[in-house]
């Protein structure tokens, strides 16, 4: 009988425990930037705003993807977008 009691007990506690965890990634992890708006343009650059958070990321219009990091502050992001192209474009010397 001892048994039987505890095999009922285990499903329960599983999908509790499943629920506690499940809230507290949704709680610690915010939103999902699943909804993204069109491609925006402005002062030469393009982005998306997620549309649950308001949060924004650049896009590159001729890959149509978005690249970079997630932030509020789109000034931000075009400053990190210019010193990551000065990086990647190699200088070329005269020969």
């Amino acid at each position: 009988m001892a048994d039987e009691k505890k095999s009922r007990w285990k499903v329960p506690l599983g999908l509790v425990a499943t629920g506690v965890a499940g809230a507290a990634v949704l709680v610690l992890r915010g939103c999902w930037h699943r909804k993204m708006s069109w491609p925006i343009r402005s002062q030469g650059h393009s982005y998306q705003v997620c549309l649950g958070c308001g949060i924004k990321r650049l896009f590159d219009e001729s890959s149509f993807r978005a690249y970079g990091p997630y932030s509020y502050d789109l000034n931000r992001l075009i400053s990190w977008d210019e010193r990551h192209a000065a990086k990647e474009v190699p200088q070329r010397r005269p020969a």
